[in-house]
């Protein structure tokens, strides 16, 4: 007697989708998180630049004194404002529109003159965001 093929059960379809749908259920936050930081990582490149404006201000000077005069930050891509002070603090924010939560990336130099070194230190405001941001700024 021949055999008649058949196809899979019901049970053994809702048991494929109970576990596509657990699957989804953890990937989609954790791919949210990923997007999120690799948004803020912009910001932090996009603060590079003014890195290296006031390390060489600093360099050809030998103080931080005025390293940050005439740098300004402009808005756009995903930084919505932010600020460089005179002794050459780097504030960058991005919104939730821009990044996807409000955060703000402070950029602190400090400047040794014996070996004209600049090392900058990276700080949040707000420590809801550091799963965000880069390990050095989660201090």
């Amino acid at each position: 007697m021949k055999r008649i093929q058949r196809g899979f059960t019901l049970i053994e379809l809702m048991i494929v989708v109970a576990i596509i749908g657990i699957l989804a259920a953890v990937a989609l936050p954790a791919y949210q998180d990923y997007t999120i930081r690799a948004k803020v990582s912009e910001l932090i490149l996009q603060a590079s630049g003014f890195k290296t404006s006031v390390s060489e201000s600093a360099q050809s000077n030998g103080t931080l004194g005025s390293s940050g005069a005439g740098l300004t930050v402009s808005v756009s891509g995903k930084v919505a404002g932010g600020s460089v002070a005179l002794d050459g603090t780097v504030m960058i924010i991005g919104s939730s529109t821009s990044v996807g939560t409000n955060v703000t990336v402070t950029l602190t130099p400090s400047f040794s003159p014996t070996d004209c070194k600049t090392i900058w230190s990276c700080a949040t405001g707000n420590s809801a965001v550091h799963k965000y941001v880069p390990s050095e700024c989660r201090h």
